[in-house]
């Protein structure tokens, strides 16, 4: 019995300790998840709501703002109409003042101001709104003295004795064209401290300077904003290191008030270059975070819980599935090797096909070779036949000598078939010819030469423009004259059907060496394929379309480029360019 049971009880502890390890693995992974997705959506929330929360309080510090700078203007006009007032002047030069400030008590609650004074011309306050500062003495302030100095309204930042500051337009008060005392407004913007108290956010206003003139801390008043930002209880830093411990949801802060980390927002204002700035808590931000959080763990808890619940029930329905999954992997295993025999068929059948595509390869390549070295010797051939009959014609007209130069060139040309015979599998590989210093002049002088017969045949007017100097290349003699040959035949036989054939051939030098061979003939039709093999306009039996594709193998081989377009006046124009030969590289070879 005990031989039956054993290999039973056997897969059933792997099958255990298997689950075992993939449930640790599986609540590993769980457990990196969520908090990646804790900490995703703290970073996304935390962006949202802070960029939320800057956007009110910007709308908030523009309201603040506006309702300033709309405080402040509509004081402006006030002392410009008290100035005329005719019964504070007629005061002022009668010198009985028992009615002013009655006057201007009459005012003051219908302008808003915080206070009404008049100063006669010593400077001295004969009425005011506040009948405590009845007698005051003013000479020496500038609120005074820039008031009667100046046509216009003054406006004054003075500061009070432990009070803050006082915001005063003055003005000069004339009579008879002499200036006869001071009208004073003082505005009150202590009340917009007051209502910027009762909100969370701190808020300050600071003048062109940077000294702080309003603010809902009092202490910061005098202060530039960063004295003002400094100036901490000595237990600052350490509630500010407790706090960052608990506003780990919170953006880095822009800046810290009473220990705790705000974001800041300013705004300039259009008044004296004065701006305005307002400091506003995380704490809005930090508790929509953190609902959102709550509600993400809780719902992960309810998954983890879900997930044991699920794999639990999942134990009960293991054999189910093991002996499904059996069945399915037979089902696959008759499936790959059914592909297996078949690609084994493929695999010889693609080698079979190989074995075609490579004789096939080798008898193109015979019948290229066989096609060029056709093209390529029947100009030798073409020229011997007219040296031959010239040489035939000299010696009947007895001049032996010049039928030998015929016979010499005839020579030359037999030899330089020979070259072109082993040159022709240039267009099958790269070339690996050693190449020697080559003066263009030379080669291209010498490739007219061979067409010269036939130019002469076809009375073809050929016009030279070449530089004084060598025009030296790295390149093989021999197959560059090729090209130029090949280029020269093109260009007469495209001047057949033209009365007064012409060639221009250009050679210059600057960064490389630039050939042109310009023909008048009908030009060409088709330039993408014009470089293709075989690719040929000519009549059967003229060509076999290789020459130029040979011609720009081997000039690609010479490190250059051949390329060909339509003249503008009629014609075609090849063009060569080679890498020149320095002074330099020449001496060294």
């Amino acid at each position: 019995m005990a031989d039956v049971t054993q290999p039973r009880t056997g897969p059933s502890i792997l099958g255990g300790r298997s689950i075992s390890w993939r449930m640790r693995a599986a609540l590993v992974v769980f457990v990196i998840l969520a908090v990646s997705v804790v900490w995703i959506t703290n970073r996304a929330l935390t962006d949202r709501f802070t960029e939320n929360t800057r956007n009110r309080a910007e709308l908030r510090l523009a309201l603040y703002g506006g309702n300033l700078v709309s405080e402040l203007r509509r004081n402006a006009i006030v002392p410009q109409l008290l100035s005329r007032d005719p019964t504070l002047i007629g005061a002022l030069n009668s010198a009985d003042y028992s009615q002013s400030t009655q006057r201007l008590i009459s005012f003051v609650d219908e302008i808003g101001a915080a206070s009404l004074m008049l100063l006669d011309k010593d400077g001295k306050t004969v009425a005011a709104t506040d009948r405590n500062r009845l007698g005051e003495t003013h000479a020496g302030t500038r609120l005074f003295v820039d008031a009667l100095r100046s046509s216009g309204t003054i406006f004054t930042v003075a500061e009070r004795e432990g009070i803050g500051y006082r915001f005063t337009y003055s003005r000069s008060m004339e009579s008879q064209g002499a200036p006869a005392g001071v009208i004073m407004v003082e505005v009150d913007l202590q009340k917009f401290e007051r209502a910027w108290a009762g909100i969370s956010d701190a808020v300050l206003v600071t003048d062109s300077t940077g000294q702080i003139i309003l603010a809902t801390e009092p202490r910061w008043r005098g202060l530039t904003e960063a004295e003002a930002l400094v100036r901490e209880p000595p237990d600052s830093a350490i509630q500010r290191a407790i706090q960052a411990t608990a506003d780990w949801s919170v953006l880095p802060a822009d800046a810290y008030v009473r220990g705790e980390a705000v974001m800041r927002v300013s705004s300039r204002l259009p008044f004296r270059g004065w701006e305005i700035a307002s400091f506003t808590t995380y704490a809005s931000v930090r508790e929509k975070v953190n609902g959102v959080l709550a509600l993400e763990i809780m719902g992960f808890a309810l998954l983890l819980a879900g997930a044991f619940y699920a794999l639990n029930r999942r134990n009960s329905l293991r054999m189910v599935f093991f002996q499904r999954e059996s069945a399915e992997l037979r089902q696959l295993n008759l499936r790959l090797q059914r592909e297996i025999a078949e690609r084994e068929r493929m695999q010889k059948s693609l080698d079979v096909a190989e074995q075609t595509l490579a004789q096939s390869s080798k008898l193109a390549a015979l019948g290229e070779m066989s096609a060029a070295v056709s093209h390529e010797l029947n100009q030798p051939l073409a020229a011997m036949k007219t040296y031959l009959a010239g040489a035939a014609l000299l010696l009947r007209r007895n001049r032996p000598e010049e039928a030998l130069s015929s016979f010499q060139r005839i020579d030359d040309l037999i030899g330089r078939m020979g070259a072109i015979t082993r040159q022709l599998k240039s267009y099958a590989r790269k070339g690996g010819d050693k190449f020697t210093p080559v003066n263009v002049r030379d080669a291209l002088n010498s490739a007219l030469s061979m067409m010269e017969p036939q130019l002469r045949q076809r009375q073809v007017r050929v016009t030279r423009i070449m530089p004084d100097q060598n025009v030296m290349v790295m390149a093989d003699r021999l197959r560059l004259e090729q090209v130029l040959i090949n280029l020269l035949r093109n260009a007469i036989d495209a001047t057949n059907s033209v009365d007064q054939p012409e060639i221009e051939v250009i050679l210059s030098a600057g960064e490389t060496a630039h050939i042109s061979v310009r023909d008048n003939g009908t030009g060409i039709e088709n330039l993408d394929d014009l470089f293709e093999p075989f690719y040929t306009t000519k009549q059967p039996g003229d060509g076999v379309g290789l020459g130029l594709a040979i011609s720009s193998g081997i000039v690609n081989d010479l490190g250059g480029r051949l390329t060909a377009r339509n003249a503008e006046a009629g014609g075609a124009v090849f063009e060569i360019q080679l890498p020149i030969l320095s002074e330099e590289i020449e001496a060294a070879e």
